[in-house]
Formats: C-alpha cells, structure tokens, sequence
C-alpha cells in the first residue's frame, strides 16, 4: 500500500512538474531548477501540504546532507530518491543555499497542544537551535507541519527512519509527547 501510494505521489509529481511553466525572465537559473521542488515543498519551500516538510530557511548543510543521502540510497524514499538521481554536486549545493535564504514558513497548529510541548522541547533545542531555527547539519523544526513532524519522530521512534541520537530521544517519548512537540514547533 505505502509503495503504490508513493508510486501514485511520484505520477502526480511527473504530471504537475510538465504543468509547470516558469519565465526565464521571472526566475535565476537556480531558482528555475529548485522550481521542480515547489510541486511538493511548496512555492519557494513553504509547505502547504503537511505530508512534506517545508525548505524555507532550512539549514543549508541539512538541505545538502539528505539530498546527498536519498541521491546515494543512505534515505529511502522513491520520489526523492529519483529527484535526487541526476543531480550534481553543484545542484545540490545550489538547493541547499537557495533554500536557506528563503523566509520562514509557519505552519502553525493547537496553541495549547503547543504549549505541553514547549516543557518537552528543551532536549530538542540543545541541537535544533534555543528557538528550533535548526543548527548546521540539525534541521530547522520551526514553523514544520505537526503532522509531518509527528510522522518523522514516529518513524524514529518505530526504527524506519535511522540516527542512533533521534531513535534515542524518540523512543522515550510518548505517543502524546511526540503530538505535542509537534505542535509546539508548528507554532514557531
């Protein structure tokens, strides 16, 4: 069921990208190229779909880091696996520049829910950045989607997503923890 789901998502992704037309005049070369990204990431990294994570002002070195894991198998996911496939060194270097200097979404989520979660969130911070804005080779949690980041410590906690760190923290969390975390760093 997941594989035909991703396999659905890749069609739908291949359909949307010849659908998309982009101006020479309107774009820099390297935006023209990062354009394929907005079908899923949203219109210069902004998510408005919480199934995928949100680029905007994400760490640079995190950008280049995963898609050097999904172009070499190390991360597994078809749809970015083959996005990644024929990128050289310099896109990906491009990709993560580009998108580390685009504003900041905010996705926003249960003020309430969130403030549970602010308690939690200190063992994240200490890597994430004081205000979650990420930190290098740590990814930007702030302003993410609850429900893709409840889906990421999910998948660290039940082992199909690897870090030996998040698989630690992760696992001491409750279902109900996670959910709340989530929420905090949407409202970020």
């Amino acid at each position: 069921m997941h594989l035909l789901r991703q396999t659905l998502t890749f069609s739908l992704f291949l359909i949307w990208s010849w659908a998309i037309h982009v101006s020479a005049n309107e774009l820099s070369t390297v935006e023209q190229k990062a354009a394929t990204c907005f079908v899923c990431h949203g219109d210069k990294g902004k998510s408005d779909n919480p199934q995928w994570p949100s680029l905007a002002a994400q760490q640079s070195v995190y950008i280049v880091n995963q898609l050097n894991a999904f172009k070499s198998g190390k991360r597994i996911n078809h749809v970015m696996q083959a996005q990644t496939s024929k990128l050289t060194a310099e896109d990906i270097n491009n990709y993560g520049a580009y998108f580390a200097v685009q504003q900041a979404a905010k996705a926003g989520g249960d003020l309430a829910l969130g403030k549970q979660g602010k308690d939690k969130a200190t063992v994240c911070l200490g890597c994430h950045g004081s205000s979650g804005e990420g930190n290098g080779e740590f990814p930007r949690l702030a302003g993410q989607h609850p429900d893709y980041l409840v889906k990421q410590l999910t998948d660290y906690k039940n082992g199909s997503r690897k870090n030996d760190a998040m698989q630690a923290i992760a696992g001491n969390l409750s279902e109900e923890e996670i959910k709340a975390l989530a929420a905090f760093f949407g409202t970020l």
